[in-house]
């Protein structure tokens, strides 16, 4: 049985629906990302889960009890927050045992399982400080720390690192990945940066409109994108995008060249309009089918640059390379693709699969 299951939750706020009949299970232990632009609707699914928004539709049940009318604090869920939602008066200690301390835990508890806590997140030399007297990574170590205390069955994460810079959203979100590891607690971890999914997640809900696009491990959803959407939210520098026309006899023009594909699932009508998708890495290949690139700007990333520039009659391009001398603005350079790298999607943006073998 799932620890946590959703079935067809919907969410309305009057006659407007944000919530489309979601669906998901989740195994006990599994750290399960929801990730997607603004708006999605992540948050508010993840606000469903902690009882913090009424379920419009659908059933939430975890550890196979239905949750949909139970309160919050009867859930088993802890969940920290976008902002660390610490009370600055009180000491770290203090704010770790809150909590605990409402619903009247013996004192002797309350230590032993704040110093766990704060033993596991580094943070026991700091119990005596204020919220003032931390770092941005250190507060929110705290609030972590006020929801492991709780021993929850599901940790929810809001957007946990949004506040913080940009070397403190690496150590820390290194730290929730350590925590995970070593707590093996089932945890549901809301975010809009794609980095942090991939690298985080067991498996990854792709969100859009208050719909799923797609659910499934990093690498297969990197790898084998569903649609337009999944293939361009996922990864970062974005797959590049090139219209296509389909020859009929297996291959596609595209930028003024032509492809020949790999044996794709349905055949290709000639003259149907398709887009042709490749990532940035994919083009840098010592053989293959080739593309001409017009450098606009090259960024330099130590062992990696980046090359922008257009192709065929102005497509912008994207392309990764290694063990190259970077080329200037106005160069022309030649990219090239193993054509088995290329993804293929139809006119509403699905994807048209290559065959199995």
């Amino acid at each position: 049985m799932a620890q946590l299951a959703l079935s067809d939750i919907r969410k309305s706020y009057g006659s407007v629906d944000v919530i489309h009949g979601v669906s998901l299970e989740v195994e006990k232990g599994e750290l399960v990302v929801f990730v997607g632009p603004s708006g999605c609707g992540k948050s508010t699914l993840l606000r469903m889960i902690a009882g913090l928004e009424e379920i419009s539709g659908g059933d939430l049940t975890i550890g196979g009890k239905r949750m949909n009318d139970i309160e919050p604090a009867d859930r088993g869920v802890a969940m920290v927050f976008q902002s660390y939602a610490l009370y600055p008066h009180m000491s770290v200690f203090d704010n770790m045992s809150f909590g605990l301390r409402m619903t009247h835990h013996p004192k002797a508890e309350i230590q032993e399982k704040v110093g766990r806590a704060a033993d596991i997140l580094q943070l026991t030399p700091l119990l005596d400080r204020k919220p003032s007297q931390l770092s941005g990574g250190q507060r929110q170590r705290v609030a972590i720390g006020r929801a492991i205390v709780r021993n929850p069955d599901v940790f929810l994460f809001d957007e946990p690192l949004s506040n913080l810079d940009a070397e403190l959203r690496v150590q820390t979100r290194v730290e929730i990945a350590k925590l995970h590891a070593a707590l093996g607690n089932t945890m549901i971890y809301v975010t809009h940066d794609q980095t942090e999914a991939m690298t985080l997640a067991d498996r990854i809900v792709v969100l859009r409109g208050g719909r799923v696009e797609q659910i499934g491990a990093p690498v297969s959803l990197y790898h084998d994108p569903d649609n337009l959407f999944v293939a361009g939210f996922i990864g970062s520098p974005r797959m590049n995008f090139l219209k296509a026309v389909a020859n009929g006899d297996g291959s596609v023009t595209v930028a003024g060249i032509d492809v020949r594909l790999p044996t794709l699932e349905r055949p290709l009508i000639a003259g149907e309009e398709v887009t042709f998708g490749i990532r940035p890495e994919h083009l840098d290949a010592e053989t293959g089918s080739a593309l001409s690139l017009t450098v606009d700007v090259s960024e330099e990333l130590g062992a990696t640059t980046y090359v922008y520039g257009t192709v065929g009659d102005g497509e912008a391009v994207i392309a990764e390379r290694r063990n190259h001398e970077t080329p200037c603005h106005g160069d022309t350079i030649t990219l090239s693709f193993d054509p088995a790298n290329a993804r293929l999607f139809d006119g509403d943006g699905v994807r048209i699969r290559e065959a199995a073998v």
